[in-house]
């Protein structure tokens, strides 16, 4: 019984001291799967003009859009963490380092969109730990997730012991 104690006690702390952890993990990740659902974490994507491949103007093009807006968040090419491109709908969709703003760009007409916060790159920054510094997304976090993995393992254990213990001693008493 010692041992049983032993694991409850430690079940119980690491539960307590990873449990905020976890918790900013599971809210974060679930505003992550409904990230398309909701504008205000990431801006829906407009649709570009359609036209073939010829018809697609160049990156030059649409940086020298994106900076033609004036943005303190897009002033020079060090500036944009990335741009993705959808080909189905004929948009380029491009992100500040700075500020998590989004401008969405025509990839045939170079249209820009309205400048729009994406507050989903900060979810996945701390979902991933990232957000608080290299440490937790080095170190914390995939401690967190060891500790998730022995608290799993460890619950069933503590759950289902003393079920056996008690089918055990009915199975020695009934063959008496």
């Amino acid at each position: 019984m010692r041992a049983f104690r032993l694991l409850w006690l430690l079940h119980r702390w690491i539960g307590v001291g990873v449990g905020v952890v976890l918790l900013v993990t599971a809210a974060t990740g679930f505003l992550l799967l409904k990230k398309k659902d909701w504008a205000w974490i990431q801006p829906p994507v407009t649709v570009g003009v359609p036209g073939p491949a010829s018809a697609l103007r160049p990156l030059q093009d649409v940086y020298a859009a994106v900076f033609a807006l004036g943005l303190p968040e897009f002033r020079v090419e060090e500036d944009i963490a990335r741009i993705d491109f959808r080909p189905s709908q004929g948009v380029h969709k491009v992100t500040s380092k700075r500020g998590n703003l989004e401008v969405q760009v025509c990839a045939t007409t170079l249209r820009t969109s309205e400048p729009r916060p994406r507050a989903s790159d900060l979810l996945e920054q701390i979902h991933d730990g990232s957000w608080f510094g290299n440490a937790m997304h080095a170190f914390v976090s995939p401690v967190a997730a060891l500790a998730l993995l022995f608290l799993s393992l460890s619950g069933y254990w503590m759950w289902l012991w003393p079920k056996w213990l008690r089918r055990k001693s009915r199975v020695t008493e009934a063959t008496r």
